[in-house]
Parts: C-alpha cells; sequence; structure tokens
C-alpha cells in the first residue's frame, strides 16, 4: 500500500504506559503513517505537548477536546505553544462532547452551534500568544458540518457511517471540500483479526456507549438505520443495555466499522478515502489484547 495512502491512528496515553505511548508515537512517526488523533481521555491536551517535543515530523491533534474542560485562555496558551514547539504540526479538534461528560465536567451547555462559534471566535481573538493552530470542528449532522466548513480547518466524524458520507460532507462549500489543505476526518473503530466473527464482536462491545447517547442515534437514522436505533432505544427503554449490541447490524458495522483481516481492512482504508474522507483515523482495538497489541496488529497490516 502506498505510504501516501496510510491512515491516521487513534492513540491514548493510558495511565501507568505514558512513557511507552510516546515510544509507540515514535514507532507511529516513523512507519510513516498520516498523523496521530487523541481522544479525549486521560489528559489528551497534556499528550499533544508530549508529541510535540517527541515527534518531529508527524502531524498530531486533539480529536477532540470538549470545550468546555479548560477555559478558552488557557485552551489558547496551550495550544500556541504546540503549535510553535511543533514546527506547525497541532491541530486542535474541538467539539461540545455528550450529555454524560458534561455531567463529569459538572457544566451546563447551551446550544452546540453556538456554543461552538463563540467559542472559536473568542479563541482567536486571543492575542500576544503567537501563532494559533488550525481548529478541527467535531460533527455529526449536517448543520454543525456547514459551520465547520464556516469558521474552521477542518472537521473531524466519529463513528460516521459511509454510506452517508457523500451526504454529509455536501454540507461543505465545495471550495472546502476540495482542498487538501480543509482536513476532513473520522474515527472508525477497527478490529483487525482473521476471526471476523471475534472482531464484529469487539466492535459492538467497543460501540455500546455511542449507542446509548440519542445525538448519535439521531444520525444513524437519518443515515438509514431506524430499524436498528428503534430496537436499542426500546432495549434503553427497558433498562437492556447488555441487549444492545445484537441490534448493531451486520449491515450497519460494515458501514461504520473496520473488522476481518489485515487485507479487508487496507481495503476499508482506500473505500474511506475515495468516499471524500482524506484524513481517516483507525481506532484500533484488538480481539487478543489490549491498545498496545491493537497497535502491533495495525503495524504488521500496514507493514
Amino acid at each position: 500500500m502506498p505510504q501516501a495512502a496510510l491512515p491516521a491512528i487513534s492513540l491514548v496515553a493510558v495511565p501507568g504506559r505514558r512513557r511507552r505511548t510516546i515510544e509507540i508515537a515514535r514507532e507511529i512517526e516513523r512507519r510513516g503513517f498520516a498523523g496521530i488523533y487523541s481522544p479525549s481521555m486521560f489528559g489528551n491536551m497534556s499528550f499533544c505537548e508530549a508529541l510535540s517535543w517527541n515527534t518531529t515530523t508527524l502531524p498530531f491533534g486533539t480529536a477532540i477536546a470538549p470545550i468546555y474542560q479548560r477555559t478558552i485562555g488557557d485552551f489558547a496558551q496551550s495550544a500556541a505553544m504546540m503549535h510553535e514547539v511543533s514546527g506547525g504540526r497541532f491541530r486542535l479538534g474541538i467539539g461540545v462532547a455528550h450529555g454524560p461528560s458534561h455531567i463529569r465536567m459538572g457544566v451546563t451547555p447551551g446550544k452546540p452551534l453556538g456554543d461552538i462559534r463563540t467559542f472559536v471566535e473568542n479563541f482567536r481573538t486571543q492575542d500576544g500568544l503567537g501563532t494559533l493552530p488550525p481548529i478541527i470542528v467535531a460533527a455529526l449532522r449536517r448543520k454543525m458540518v456547514a459551520l465547520a466548513g464556516e469558521i474552521a480547518e477542518g472537521v473531524v466524524f466519529a463513528n460516521a457511517s459511509r454510506s452517508h458520507m457523500a451526504t454529509s460532507l455536501q454540507a461543505l462549500p465545495a471550495g472546502k471540500r476540495n482542498d487538501p489543505a480543509f482536513f476532513i476526518g473520522n474515527m472508525i473503530p477497527t478490529c483487525i483479526s482473521d476471526d471476523i466473527e471475534a472482531a464484529k464482536a469487539v466492535n459492538r462491545r467497543t460501540l455500546i456507549n455511542y449507542g446509548m447517547l440519542p445525538n448519535y442515534r439521531n444520525y444513524w437514522k437519518e443515515a438509514g438505520y431506524q430499524e436498528e436505533m428503534a430496537a436499542i432505544e426500546t432495549a434503553i427503554a427497558q433498562n437492556r443495555k447488555d441487549d444492545i449490541p445484537k441490534y448493531f447490524s451486520d449491515k450497519w458495522l460494515a458501514d461504520n466499522t473496520l473488522f476481518g483481516p489485515a487485507s479487508k481492512i487496507r481495503e476499508g482504508v482506500e473505500a474511506w478515502q475515495e468516499a471524500g474522507v482524506r484524513d481517516l483515523i483507525i481506532v484500533p482495538s484488538s480481539a487478543a489484547g489490549n491498545q498496545i497489541k491493537a497497535l502491533e496488529e495495525v503495524f504488521a497490516a500496514f507493514a
């Protein structure tokens, strides 16, 4: 597979393995992957600061940092530092996150579109800090995609449906959609295994909590999965959370995740890129171990 077509990788600095994670990041860079993007758990801003000092060529960023977890001034100071030290390789991925995380942060959010617009406007008024990095806006549905196209340097989805991506991307101005400098990403759950059923089971478990979220169910209904989402809503109403995975149909799973042998994963990456997601971010899980095992499987698949 040509190096230029390699995806980016989602990476988390898990407590107790943080130094090891930096070593893995260097290996990801050495192998020519397209970038590292870190989700919000375990301090992704701090992890990205470590990447700014410990990598030399690799693009990296948050995917995402919830806008309510820091003051805007603190975000701007950290982001400007990383942007400068890394030589412009850092991207600040932001989003409104989800209801359960708002409870953990102790915040009461406003309207998502308005909150994101206000954050970006205020972030860019911060001065005296040096150059600020590009902003990538997390989106699912078309109004937020359109806002990303208006005010940001990119858009990032998570767990999106490939069959629906063309519709989603139509919300972007054509100039942004066709501009290689405009980031278009998707965080896609990925399990590499010759045991296809085991890999599917891993991805189904990975997505249980997303199935619990109304905004994701509404997106997947829009993408054509009304029957699956209705079954999940019934299970939630009846307090049957453990039943949620069985309602993620094989069709849905193939549209929203990557699973199976290495050759199938590589084909899936190409299909996503052809669908317009030029900055695909694989989120690795393993049917045979932890994150480190999953990354070993990714390295082998794209060697």
